[in-house]
């Protein structure tokens, strides 16, 4: 049986720079219960391919497991409603410095539904051409080329192990 939760009330306890918080209170089936909520505009990410079957990689420090990740390029939207494909555009040339001229969608994915509001639109890109990058000014990042099929077998490693990168390289595979 599928209950729907219906909203009692709903407070913000934390507005941030990248996600706000709001704790519901709401009815569950025996009674009531409290949901803390991550609000987060969204973003998107993207496998960028070169003619020579290299995945574009970048490599980043990621305070919540104090690790550098390696992951597809990706960004959170500029503001509510933002375009995912021109948002991914604009996140591939600036993290990586390639702009692409062939752009496939993959998928829509929710990494985290328990808790989050996060959508992510997941995009393959091909036929790149290098430019220069224009990181934020918070960012540091290393880029990568990597074969494809180790970039995949890494994925099956599990060496590989953000969600949004597992997902674009298993999609991916499947259009190469």
């Amino acid at each position: 049986m599928i209950f729907r939760e219906e909203t009692i009330s709903s407070e913000y306890v934390y507005h941030g720079r990248v996600f706000d918080v709001r704790k519901d209170e709401v009815t569950v089936i025996c009674g009531t219960s409290t949901r803390d909520i991550v609000e987060h505009v969204g973003g998107s990410a993207c496998a960028a391919i070169t003619t020579d079957r290299k995945i574009v990689l970048v490599k980043q420090y990621r305070r919540p497991f104090d690790d550098v990740i390696m992951e597809v390029p990706a960004g959170k939207f500029n503001f509510d409603g933002e375009d995912p494909l021109e948002a991914m555009k604009r996140e591939l040339r600036e993290e990586t410095g390639y702009t692409a001229k062939e752009w496939t969608f993959l998928t829509r994915m929710k990494p985290s539904v328990g808790y989050t509001t996060e959508e992510l639109h997941i995009f393959m890109a091909k036929d790149l051409t290098p430019g220069e990058t224009d990181f934020d000014e918070n960012e540091a990042i290393d880029q990568v080329l990597i074969d494809f099929d180790e970039a995949y077998d890494m994925v099956t490693r599990g060496e590989i192990t953000d969600g949004k990168t597992i997902v674009a390289i298993c999609l991916a595979k499947n259009l190469l």
